[in-house]
């Protein structure tokens, strides 16, 4: 495995919180979908996603950590810190709606993009791994749906 994507695979491989993404990838497989995503470098108080932006690109997060927030009526309110291992995107991936809560990197962070349009070129080029990949983050996204203080941190 080559070592720009194997800090990922061990994040998400050492990720044990309630709502990991774990897919069931071999070596090869990593390697393939890391041919997909783009690594991106954060510095602190970057912002990620955007409220209310029409994007759906999906990040997963190698290192550092990732503020989750909503600002509303009565100012900014925390709903998340994402940690290495973790998926962040998944809300907007699915649904096509605007992104629903701002994330800001908490210090340097490095995560791995992996736009639309690229995950179309997946799905025709490769669909067994774009299957496992949606499998992957439904099991997220319904983790953090059974979790009511996160359910508004799918973003």
């Amino acid at each position: 495995m080559s070592s720009s994507i194997q800090d990922l695979c061990r994040a998400i491989a050492q990720n044990t919180s309630y709502d990991a993404f774990a897919p069931a990838f071999n070596a090869q497989q990593w390697e393939t979908l890391a041919s997909y995503l783009q690594p991106f470098d954060l510095s602190a108080g970057q912002v990620l996603i955007d409220q209310g932006a029409n994007d759906r690109t999906l990040f997963f997060i190698e290192s550092g950590a990732l503020s989750v927030h909503l600002i509303g009526d009565r100012g900014q309110m925390q709903l998340a810190i994402l940690n290495p291992g973790s998926v962040v995107g998944e809300g907007a991936f699915f649904s096509r709606l605007p992104r629903s809560a701002n994330v800001v990197a908490t210090g340097s962070a490095r995560v791995w993009r992996l736009t639309a349009i690229r995950f179309a070129e997946m799905s025709n080029r490769q669909p067994n791994l774009a299957l496992e990949l949606t499998m992957g983050l439904g099991a997220v996204i319904a983790r953090r749906m059974v979790n009511k203080p996160k359910r508004v941190a799918v973003t």
